[in-house]
């Protein structure tokens, strides 16, 4: 069947999350008189980060357990001093500012401009609804996207079945007809295929993967399938 739906991953795949977020501690830490590295800091801070949305993506923490913690952890790491108050705020203000920056991945826009018009875009986000649209909005990519499918609107996260049975119902599309692009092996790809749709894998870090799996580490060479 003629793919008539594609649903895009957000986060690390069109909206270049690491370097967002690494301008919003910047701005933050100056907000609050942290005196950090930040450069050690951010060092530690993503792996600790990847590992808590695994756990949540998994439905081991809450929401605000994957807010705090993976910052007190990172502190406790490089042995910056904080407390509770500090914690808080800083976990407050981050969501705040990060979708004030925008950073996209080279070809966002131009893959997007090509699809517009052949398909019917959607997005699927295991992100935060508070700054999931406002990085749509702030980055212009709203604008290209038919329906935009939150985890916490669905109920439960990517890889869950559910997540991607609630977005075809939404969109009013079939599995066969669909097909899913992401960074995520897990979330999405997985995810996706599990679940009767068929997957391009944003594999940007260029990770060794099977010859059957459709993968791209640039968006523009979506072309070659869409």
């Amino acid at each position: 069947m003629k793919i008539k739906h594609v649903f895009f991953d957000l986060d690390h795949t069109l909206w270049d999350f690491e370097t967002n977020s690494d301008i919003a501690f910047e701005t933050i830490f100056k907000m609050h008189n942290v005196s950090i590295d930040l450069q050690k800091f951010l060092n530690y801070y993503r792996g600790i980060n990847q590992n808590y949305w695994a756990l949540y993506r998994n439905e081991k923490i809450t929401k605000e357990e994957l807010r705090v913690g993976r910052l007190k952890d990172t502190f406790v790491k490089i042995k910056q001093k904080f407390d509770n108050e500090l914690i808080d705020n800083l976990s407050i203000d981050y969501i705040e500012v990060l979708p004030n920056n925008n950073q996209l991945f080279e070809g966002a826009h131009e893959i997007l401009e090509h699809l517009y018009v052949k398909y019917k875009l959607h997005i699927i986000t295991n992100g935060f609804n508070e700054v999931q649209y406002k990085k749509l909005d702030n980055s212009g990519l709203s604008k290209y996207f038919d329906k935009i499918i939150t985890s916490e609107d669905a109920g439960v996260k990517k890889p869950n079945p559910k997540i991607f049975n609630f977005a075809l119902d939404l969109a009013e599309a079939t599995s066969k007809e669909s097909i899913m692009i992401g960074d995520n092996w897990e979330a999405d790809v997985m995810g996706a295929i599990n679940n009767g749709i068929d997957a391009i894998y944003f594999n940007y870090e260029k990770q060794p993967v099977g010859a059957n799996i459709k993968s791209v580490h640039q968006l523009i060479q979506i072309k070659q399938y869409l």
